[in-house]
């Protein structure tokens, strides 16, 4: 067994699927800190009229890390 046998991928793996993410954001609580913008890995949220707002709901993986991040408890990641 060589080095090489342990980079072998599975060729059977199927594909990662994208769960589908849904991002609640409650803009009335927000205080626009922007925490949550500058802590999301995927750029997901972005700044709105001064309160974080949902950019690309798609590239959410579900982290939740804006949810822990968020001072207020604003987010609600599902």
């Amino acid at each position: 067994m060589g080095l090489g046998s342990l980079f072998k991928r599975n060729k059977n793996k199927k594909e990662e699927e994208t769960a589908d993410c849904h991002i609640d954001i409650n803009t009335q609580d927000c205080d626009g800190c922007e925490k949550c913008v500058i802590a999301c890995q995927n750029n997901v949220l972005m700044m709105a009229d001064e309160v974080s707002s949902v950019w690309n709901a798609q590239a959410c993986k579900s982290c939740k890390v804006c949810m822990a991040i968020c001072p207020n408890d604003c987010i609600t990641v599902n």
